[in-house]
């Protein structure tokens, strides 16, 4: 990206490159170095087990890096926008005055493209600072429809996610958690004015979501602690490139050895035949 260039404004070029705008603009939060290495430590615990609580974070924590009480870890998980997949009272991630929609999805079976979406929020840490992700799956098929990064957890950049994912169609049924991102007026208007039913997860219950949970591990592992990216810039091409090599290359053993992008548009899989080597 070039700030100086003489004929290109930096929209045009973000046009040209097929990046939002905004995420240029974008700057890593910032945290002091003892906190980012907790947060960073925090996420990769919460990615291998999400059932551990802030208690057991504390003894990891205080193990591995230095001696902190409890309320840090509390606040930086809040931060983080974590909790553990069991109930845990006073979470206060969700805005008490938005409506909560029922979870539609228990004994639901999801068959075909485009019936049940989801989306989820997650940390990303990168070497200095971290920001959010945002993704939108089509669940049957787990292909990546839309994905956002913000350096804070507001509802425009999950909008804006949304709002991409139209452009590939739409669903009957959307399933995300009770933050509230997902339950403000604005996001889910934009569900109810395309006629698609909202289904929200229990509280503390990850699994609810399990699908692009386990995306979270795929990027996480594959990509962001391979990468450590440095700039957004870095951390936004790689994630594009993941995002593409996991949607069209990849193939799924729950998929039957097929890409998302196979499943989602329905394309015959043509395998090459096998060498096989004749000794005479």
């Amino acid at each position: 990206m070039n700030t100086q260039h003489r004929k290109l404004s930096i929209q045009r070029q973000c046009e040209l490159l097929d990046i939002p705008r905004a995420s240029y603009y974008y700057q890593p939060a910032e945290m002091s170095d003892l906190n980012q290495r907790i947060m960073n430590r925090i996420d990769e615990l919460y990615t291998a087990w999400p059932f551990l609580g802030s208690p057991m974070m504390l003894e990891f924590i205080r193990r591995e890096i230095a001696w902190v009480n409890v309320k840090r870890i509390k606040r930086l998980m809040a931060i983080m926008g974590i909790r553990a997949i069991y109930p845990e009272p006073k979470t206060t991630w969700r805005n008490k005055e938005h409506k909560v929609y029922p979870y539609l999805l228990k004994k639901l079976v999801i068959d075909r493209p485009n019936q049940v979406w989801c989306a989820d929020i997650t940390y990303v840490r990168m070497r200095k600072g971290f920001m959010y992700l945002v993704a939108i799956m089509d669940w049957n098929s787990r292909y990546v429809l839309a994905w956002q990064l913000s350096n804070t957890m507001d509802t425009y950049f999950c909008e804006t996610a949304l709002l991409e994912a139209f452009g590939q169609g739409t669903c009957e049924i959307f399933n995300t958690d009770q933050g509230s991102q997902f339950t403000s007026n604005g996001f889910t208007g934009m569900l109810l004015s395309k006629n698609i039913r909202i289904s929200m997860d229990s509280v503390g219950r990850c699994m609810d979501n399990i699908f692009i949970e386990r995306l979270w591990r795929s990027v996480k592992y594959n990509d962001l602690y391979l990468n450590n990216y440095e700039t957004v810039d870095d951390l936004y091409a790689g994630l594009d490139r993941y995002f593409t090599f996991y949607n069209n290359t990849k193939p799924h053993s729950s998929l039957k050895m097929k890409t998302p992008a196979e499943v989602y548009f329905n394309k015959e899989v043509i395998r090459q035949p096998k060498l096989v080597s004749v000794i005479s």
